[in-house]
């Protein structure tokens, strides 16, 4: 439009009425929300700008496509953008992303999300997963202090799937074992006392020290203090890398023990399991394929560590704490 159209143009708007006015600010809508998510990106990525191809940092402004600027590497010759590499490359619609990043943060289910936003259900369902690709891998670098860790099971779910390896049962259902069998999925929550959270989908079954070993160990400060309950798992793996470890025995009904250490208790963790449970309750049955993707979910939304739509981009396309 040429300036002068422009100018009629915007003189004309003070003639509109209400209706008017809202078509206006609908139609103008996404594309102001995609003016900002292309800035936000730029800012989030301009600081560790490299090649996805050999990681070179030297390159050179190569146009625009798709709204995005491009990159050309000087070292290989490819060409990139700022989501080149990360799970939102060739993502469409970057005009409604931060308002399903507000879906995200208000944990609505896919349809209400669906309907937020304003894109089909399985749109909403792609982005949430793309969304949650790397926010699943943001964990932090180490665990300090006295560390509380404890497993909790859900049901095997295998929601969605065209295949079962097992019988159909119906929504929810139950195991047909009593007790810990390998038809529960075992999660590790493991946090410290300065609220940091490490956890991880470890399998089928009860927890194995080797497990522990593959999940928990290199999250594990060398003088962290181990808390745990009375599970012979965490004793053999306190004793094979020589970790300090307690264990408080819950069936005894021993809640808190007081040491020289401080409060030996694993109550820190246990409430967590209870928040991550209700909050999973909303989801009405998670496959397990997509468990660590929930669990990233959760931990990002735990005790407000992620409150903004900008924060919540920042996660998706580049780490916070690594």
């Amino acid at each position: 439009m040429q300036s002068a159209q422009f100018q009629t143009w915007f003189a004309g708007l003070a003639l509109l009425n209400q209706p008017q006015r809202g078509q206006v600010r609908a139609a103008l809508q996404p594309s102001a929300g995609l003016e900002r998510v292309i800035a936000l990106i730029e800012q989030i990525r301009s600081a560790g700008r490299c090649c996805p191809s050999c990681q070179c940092t030297r390159w050179v402004r190569h146009g625009h496509a798709n709204d995005l600027q491009r990159y050309r590497c000087r070292q290989c010759g490819r060409t990139f953008n700022d989501l080149s590499g990360t799970p939102l490359a060739r993502l469409r619609r970057r005009g409604q992303w931060l308002d399903y990043l507000a879906a995200l943060l208000d944990s609505l289910p896919v349809r209400s999300a669906a309907t937020r936003v304003g894109v089909h259900c399985n749109t909403a369902f792609l982005w949430r997963h793309r969304f949650l690709d790397w926010v699943k891998r943001d964990r932090p670098d180490c665990l300090d202090g006295i560390v509380e860790a404890d497993e909790m099971f859900l049901l095997e779910s295998q929601k969605g799937s065209r295949r079962l390896d097992r019988p159909a049962r119906k929504r929810g259902g139950r195991a047909s074992r009593p007790g810990i069998s390998r038809q529960l999925d075992c999660i590790l929550v493991a946090r410290d006392r300065a609220g940091q959270t490490v956890d991880a989908v470890t399998g089928r079954g009860a927890l194995t020290a080797a497990q522990l070993t593959q999940h928990l160990l290199p999250r594990l400060a060398r003088q962290a203090l181990l808390v745990s309950d009375s599970n012979a798992a965490y004793r053999a793996f306190a004793r094979q890398h020589g970790i300090d470890h307690q264990a408080v025995n819950l069936r005894a009904r021993e809640r808190v023990r007081h040491g020289v250490h401080g409060a030996i208790h694993v109550q820190n963790v246990n409430a967590y399991h209870g928040r991550l449970r209700q909050w999973l309750a909303r989801f009405h049955g998670v496959a397990s394929r997509y468990l660590p993707n929930y669990l990233g979910w959760r931990r990002a939304l735990d005790g407000g560590r992620v409150r903004t739509v900008e924060q919540f981009l920042r996660m998706a396309v580049g780490f916070i704490h690594s």
